[in-house]
């Protein structure tokens, strides 16, 4: 059975007005049954509470952007939910609601909760509904946008495409108003856009396009393949499945020899870290080589932050750069006592680090 993770943005889910559009909701609803009907596991990660929440009560005071956030997601998430609970019946196809933070994938522990939860409503045919919780997450803990999340959600669930719908057809080799620009149709997982992309965002949602491929990139070399379309063509899910090369697209061609399990909860740990280890050259180069190797202490030059023994952290080069990400096999103050020590146990072991 393949499994696909379906991310709506904000832009495809309400109209020019703000307001949430109920009949793409239908539509989007219509598509993702078949999927489920041809055999498809389908995850929805959807965007849209605010634009739901927006509508529904006015406000007579001014309101700050966080206040914002946390009263009309509020309200919206059950409008929202709702609105897919009542659509969803109509097929006799049941939901779930999930709501997480990025807080909730720091660790191992909430990572394996998260994953078994979801597992457990595709197991008994429910379709899990997943979207930032809003209500309590603050500026500096959040979600860049709902791409991030579809795309831990993606690598956490093992799933074997992320589509990512959005306001546009995929990713133009120019700017998207010019009528000579095209779309790129197949991109390579370590092919770097940076020289197409325009740096602007959606006007309902936080993220832009430079977000979207940076998220594609890092999922499909996990060995995911990602597909940015347009979720405002009709039947554009059944088409991506059914006659994808005729259907306007950008697809992100996955890592044929993907990492494991544990390697792509790290690949999107980063922010998570709770502290950074600086190394030297040599170490750097070892890192870089061709051989699988481990983070020794003695390649170690100084350690910033306080972390315990199963905490990530990141690795910077002499130039302060962040080159790679692991597990830490030791606290911070067991690890500053051993710095240049020899033949003990790493740092960080091979099947704990993931290269950045």
């Amino acid at each position: 059975m393949k499994r696909i993770v379906v991310k709506v943005g904000s832009n495809v889910l309400t109209r020019d007005d703000g307001k949430l559009d109920v009949t793409r909701m239908s539509a989007i609803v219509d598509q993702i049954v078949w999927l489920k009907n041809h055999g498809y596991e389908v995850i929805l990660v959807s965007s849209g509470a605010m634009a739901s929440g927006r509508d529904e009560l006015k406000v007579n005071h001014k309101l700050d952007s966080v206040e914002q956030r946390q009263l009309f997601s509020a309200l919206g998430q059950v409008k929202l939910i709702g609105l897919y609970y009542d659509l969803f019946r109509e097929y006799d196809v049941h939901i779930g609601q999930v709501l997480t933070m990025k807080e909730s994938f720091s660790t191992r522990g909430e990572y394996l909760n998260q994953r078994a939860c979801m597992t457990v409503m595709l197991e008994n045919g429910v379709i899990p509904i997943v979207n930032e919780n809003d209500t309590v997450s603050v500026t500096e803990l959040m979600f860049t946008d709902n791409d991030e999340l579809a795309g831990l959600v993606a690598s956490m669930m093992g799933a074997n495409a992320l589509i990512i719908l959005s306001n546009v057809d995929g990713i133009y080799n120019g700017d998207p108003k010019d009528p000579k620009s095209r779309v790129i149709p197949m991109v390579n997982y370590d092919r770097d856009l940076g020289e197409y992309i325009q740096d602007s965002k959606s006007g309902f949602g936080r993220g832009g396009m430079i977000t979207k491929t940076n998220i594609a990139r890092k999922v499909a070399e996990e060995g995911i393949k990602v597909i940015i379309a347009n979720g405002k063509t009709s039947n554009i899910l059944i088409d991506l499945v059914t006659k994808s090369q005729e259907t306007m697209h950008t697809e992100f061609r996955p890592n044929p020899s993907p990492t494991s399990q544990v390697k792509k909860w790290i690949a999107h740990s980063e922010s998570f870290a709770k502290g950074i280890v600086h190394i030297n050259a040599k170490a750097e180069e070892a890192l870089k080589g061709d051989k699988a190797v481990s983070l020794l202490l003695v390649g170690v030059t100084s350690i910033d932050g306080d972390f315990e023994e199963g905490d990530i952290i990141n690795i910077e080069d002499a130039h302060g750069q962040t080159i790679a990400v692991g597990r830490s096999g030791y606290s911070s103050d067991e690890a500053r006592k051993l710095i240049g020590v020899h033949d003990i146990k790493p740092l960080i072991h091979y099947d704990y680090l993931y290269m950045e």
